[in-house]
């Protein structure tokens, strides 16, 4: 069967994941999985890049080549690992390293004037050298074709999780935690309807960045900070309050909106705004270890409302409707225990029952989405993104 391997980093950039998939015209498996960290220095370059910086474009230039060779590095090692050769390989399909997503070209320039503004998204990664490494065809750029038809770009997982998970009969909703939440609404194959998805809010972005701060940590281990803390329910209400959790979809977010300056201006405007008369001195002074406990419950609750209002609880025959986690925050116990309470009227599981590691759904959906080029299929789902019409996303780049 045709081998295949997708290459994903995503929003929190915790390294790289190669992905090994068997993949046929109705067949994709996960053969095996090899995952690397970035260089620190490069790592370091990555988040600088993440905003409006000086020397942006070296550094971009620069960033591009380091990316493609970490990238192609952990292909390399996936090769290794299976004791598999390049010409075992039909192609990598690479999403490469966000840095930059815009899609409703909303960010000003001062060379532009408004009327000029473009939405655009910027991932990173030169698939030619990644080819020339790997001595394997690459399929990469997969969001820029969904953008020039005016879509957003992303999710682009939905196309990949119906094609793949879509439940014969029961209704299915996958979400990926990672740095940004996002999910898939499946409909069961015998019915008619259209896939949707869309990204929900912070995943793990924000509580990666504030325990970082604070305990010099790079995550929060099974969620132990936030769990000793406890959610502060005026804060809890000003983050909620956001305008994107409230935008109908389509819709799609990133790290350079919810991140720590968000964070900040939201609790300086809760200090600004607080009186003895409306709050009191714990609110007045917010713990971190509770801010952490906020931000996880934040976290949960715009999965939760959005997948309450939006997935049916169960079909015509009374099966219960199912939501499957996959992306880091499977492995955040605290995290998950919330949403399994808060979801009681749903099967509530990580993708290991339907199959896959949750951490190797992201990079099996690159490798699908690359023999999805290669066959002409459609990798965008129009009423997920917005795009004015399906298309073949990707461009090849041969080895």
């Amino acid at each position: 069967m045709a081998k295949y391997i997708g290459l994903m980093s995503g929003t929190s950039m915790d390294g790289v994941d190669a992905v090994l998939c068997e993949i046929t015209s109705d067949h994709c498996a996960t053969l095996a999985a090899h995952s690397i960290p970035y260089p620190q220095e490069l790592l370091a370059a990555l988040n600088a890049l993440c905003s409006e910086g000086p020397d942006e474009l070296n550094t971009l230039a620069i960033a591009d080549r380091l990316v493609a060779e970490t990238f192609a590095n952990a292909a390399l090692g996936l090769l290794e690992k299976t004791n598999l050769v390049a010409s075992d390989i039909i192609a990598i399909g690479s999403h490469g390293q966000t840095v930059r997503h815009h899609p409703s070209g909303e960010i000003k320039s001062w060379l532009f004037s408004n009327e000029s503004l473009r939405g655009f998204t910027c991932q990173i990664g030169d698939p030619n050298t990644i080819a020339a490494l790997t001595n394997i065809d690459v399929v990469a750029d997969f969001r820029r074709k969904d953008i020039a038809l005016g879509g957003q770009g992303a999710p682009l997982v939905p196309a990949y999780h119906n094609a793949v998970f879509a439940h014969e009969s029961k209704y299915r909703a996958l979400v990926n935690i990672g740095g940004i939440a996002n999910v898939s609404l499946l409909p069961p194959k015998k019915q008619f309807e259209p896939v949707r998805g869309f990204d929900t809010g912070p995943g793990n972005t924000l509580m990666d960045k504030w325990i970082l701060q604070h305990l010099g940590l790079r995550f929060d281990d099974n969620g132990q900070w936030a769990a000793s803390g406890t959610t502060n329910e005026a804060l809890l209400s000003r983050l909620l309050c956001d305008a994107y959790f409230s935008l109908p979809a389509p819709k799609s977010t990133g790290r350079e909106y919810f991140n720590l300056n968000w964070l900040q201006n939201v609790l300086s405007h809760l200090s600004n705004s607080s009186s003895p008369a409306s709050y009191n001195s714990v609110e007045h002074n917010i713990q971190p270890v509770d801010v952490q406990a906020t931000l996880l419950t934040l976290t949960v609750e715009t999965i939760v409302n959005d997948i309450k209002a939006n997935l049916r609880n169960q079909n015509d025959a009374g099966e219960q409707s199912e939501v499957v986690i996959c992306g880091g925050g499977a492995f955040n116990n605290a995290l998950m225990r919330m949403l399994e309470q808060r979801l009681l009227q749903y099967q509530l599981s990580d993708s290991n029952a339907i199959g896959i590691h949750p951490q190797h759904v992201e990079g099996a959906a690159f490798a699908w989405l690359a023999h999805a080029y290669l066959h002409n299929i459609p990798g965008n789902v129009p009423e997920v993104t917005g795009a004015s019409r399906p298309a073949v996303l990707g461009a090849l780049f041969k080895k």
